[in-house]
């Protein structure tokens, strides 16, 4: 280590953290990582970032610690710096954490995106949000569609989530096929965000070192379509920006990072799921932008719920969400619930019947309502998933998490597939929009 490097503490939720450290911090001297911090996804804590990955620099690899521990390992070590390097956050809980560096002695660092940007060969549409949940998937997947429309070769590339337990197997992931969720030892958070693409004939590239993801997906493109995670900033350098909003939560669009700067970096802002939030949230949400955007193009867009109504009606439905959107998204409810409620179903409170790791959960985040998130992160939190569902008494239960859970999930009632894509008149406008900006 040279002696003079200033050391850095980088906290982290396994994604942002590690793509920060590879394209920031890695091969500068200047800096040293003493550790990374984990919070958010369970089970991160406690790792290594191997070695293999880090450089010569760290022959040991980066230990990962839990984020409580900071002050600590700041007056431990001497550490100069503390990197905030994971997403959807509120503006407060941020300072919140400034502040704890401060007073613990250490400088505290935000990076802008674009100083860690991989560049491609290729012209990338980046899709990102004010917040987790607001449909930046949904909405990805309708550029592809209208893009391959086109004649043009699209592929997809994730932002980072590795999440399995050995990192050196997921800096470069691919996925054509639903097979290759087994043969990269997936999590259910992960497939969740996977298997759309594939459901929709597309190729999609995940893992966390864009060093090497970027050219393999170049290589099979004509355009690249960035999928965004959380409300975090691109990764991949993008020609057009689009981000989307969320009228059921209206005011949180400047009030989270880094959410705030998408925002404020946006070619085109998509105000989505118009079809069911209140009339005037989604003006709330028009008003908010063009108060910070004057000039930005900003497209109203439905998110379409689609499922068999037969299936539920009449029946008791236990209810299964996406579980990012639920636990650290602060939403009680998604595309699952409206679509029982929409079809003459009847919601089960699943709460009193939650076991293991989905006990704990609902503790942490009490504001859950009637949907069970959908935790995965583990084979133990699957097992409690499965059986938190087989005590639920209900009919049915609905799958409205993105992930096709009845192929991981063993429980003692059907399950229905709930689907929700952007309606294609409003994929047709934002296309349109983003013909303004660059023609792909």
């Amino acid at each position: 280590m040279n002696t003079k490097a200033q050391k850095v503490l980088i906290l982290g939720a396994a994604g942002r953290d590690f793509h920060d450290f590879l394209t920031w911090f890695r091969d500068r001297p200047e800096w040293h990582v003493v550790a990374f911090t984990a919070e958010q996804i369970p089970g991160i804590a406690g790792r290594c970032f191997p070695a293999a990955l880090a450089g010569e620099r760290y022959p040991e690899g980066i230990p990962i610690h839990p984020e409580a521990q900071m002050a600590q390992l700041i007056a431990e070590h001497d550490i100069g710096w503390v990197c905030l390097a994971y997403s959807d956050l509120s503006h407060q809980t941020v300072m919140d954490k400034a502040s704890r560096a401060l007073a613990a002695g250490a400088k505290f660092l935000l990076l802008p995106g674009r100083d860690t940007w991989v560049a491609a060969a290729k012209p990338v549409i980046a899709v990102t949000a004010v917040r987790t949940g607001c449909g930046k998937s949904q909405t990805a997947r309708a550029i592809g569609r209208l893009l391959r429309a086109r004649g043009r070769r699209v592929v997809a590339i994730r932002h980072s989530m590795p999440y399995g337990p050995d990192l050196t197997l997921q800096a470069c992931q691919r996925f054509g096929h639903v097979a290759d969720f087994a043969r990269h030892h997936t999590t259910i958070e992960e497939e969740e965000e996977y298997q759309p693409w594939l459901d929709h004939g597309f190729v999609v590239f995940a893992g966390f070192d864009y060093r090497q993801i970027v050219p393999l997906a170049a290589a099979e493109a004509d355009v690249l379509v960035f999928d965004g995670g959380n409300n975090d900033q691109p990764m991949v350098a993008p020609a057009v920006h689009v981000v989307v909003v969320d009228p059921h939560r209206a005011g949180h669009e400047t009030t989270y990072y880094p959410g705030f700067t998408n925002l404020l970096t946006a070619d085109v802002v998509v105000v989505n799921k118009t079809d069911s939030a209140e009339p005037q949230a989604v003006d709330a949400c028009e008003r908010a932008v063009r108060a910070q955007r004057p000039g930005v193009a900003v497209i109203r867009a439905a998110s379409v719920i689609e499922g068999p109504a037969a299936a539920v009606r009449g029946r008791r439905c236990a209810v299964i969400g996406d579980g990012p959107t639920l636990t650290h998204g602060g939403m009680a409810f998604g595309a699952g619930t409206l679509f029982v409620q929409r079809n003459g179903g009847e919601l089960v409170d699943p709460r009193p019947f939650l076991v293991g790791a989905l006990r704990a959960t609902l503790q942490q985040y009490p504001h859950l309502g009637r949907e069970i998130p959908a935790m995965g992160y583990s084979e133990q939190q699957i097992a409690d998933l499965a059986a938190s569902v087989d005590a639920v008494p209900a009919d049915v239960v609905v799958d409205g998490s993105p992930a096709d859970l009845g192929r991981v999930l063993r429980c003692n009632k059907p399950i229905v597939n709930v689907r929700y894509e952007l309606d294609d008149a409003s994929a047709r406008r934002l296309l349109a929009a983003i013909d303004a900006v660059r023609v792909f």
